[in-house]
């Protein structure tokens, strides 16, 4: 689970004192960001200006970014990057966009980025929402991944949840046509919540069946938090569903 994405329905009413409560930003995060270590904290000084992307609130120029034009995979809350440097290590002709507010996960993904010279990553430290809101322009991504988001597993704090209808209308407004939404999570009950959700998007369809979950897909490799997760009798669901 992803620090990123462990949403929080809170509102700050400093942030738009002249709205009213109900229109005020909800944060898609608790923010727990931890000690980061000696060498996470030197990767900010050493790495950031190559791999990050400061928010500015407007929408980036990626192909200038990463100087070349090539389709875009977005992964919301990458929590300490294994599946990301992974994944742009071996897809080489697509960009990728890590979003995580976690500073120790991105000093980490840093530091791997780092020792392979890769060219063909950069990351936000920044909320994903605003992120999305903001700094991607529309159609500008051929996928999005969100995987094992926090499952907020009380009843009361379902709506806490990131994968929400609000949420996707978003999400489905940065793809370009066909693109990929890739949801993976080992709570049952939130799996079922996402399914009811995406079911129910008129901008996303099923890319197995309605109503289908999806095997698991080669490229998403299991993750240190998944083989915990799976330790502890967890079963694992991935969703996939194409924007219409």
């Amino acid at each position: 689970m992803s620090p990123a994405i462990q949403a929080h329905a809170v509102t700050d009413p400093s942030e738009h004192p002249d709205r009213p409560p109900h229109l005020r930003r909800i944060r898609s995060f608790v923010l727990r960001e931890g000690r980061m270590t000696p060498a996470q904290q030197r990767a900010f000084d050493a790495h950031w200006a190559r791999f990050g992307i400061d928010y500015h609130g407007a929408a980036q120029d990626f192909d200038a970014r990463f100087g070349r034009i090539a389709p875009r995979v977005l992964e919301i809350g990458f929590g300490n990057g294994e599946a990301l440097a992974w994944a742009s290590e071996h897809d080489p002709l697509r960009d990728y966009i890590g979003v995580e507010v976690h500073g120790p996960g991105v000093g980490r993904l840093m530091n791997a980025l780092a020792e392979r010279a890769a060219a063909n990553v950069r990351i936000y430290k920044h909320d994903a929402v605003e992120v999305l809101e903001h700094e991607i322009a529309p159609g500008a991504l051929a996928e999005a991944r969100i995987w094992f988001p926090d499952p907020w597993h009380k009843k009361r704090h379902n709506k806490r949840r990131i994968v929400q209808p609000e949420f996707v209308a978003l999400l489905a407004s940065r793809m370009a046509a066909g693109g990929l939404l890739h949801l993976a999570t080992d709570w049952q009950p939130y799996a079922e919540h996402m399914l009811e959700v995406m079911e129910a998007a008129p901008a996303w369809r099923n890319a197995i069946a309605p109503g289908q979950y999806a095997e698991k897909p080669a490229w998403r490799i299991e993750t240190h938090f998944e083989r915990r997760g799976l330790k502890l009798g967890h079963g694992v669901w991935d969703l996939l569903y194409r924007r219409a």
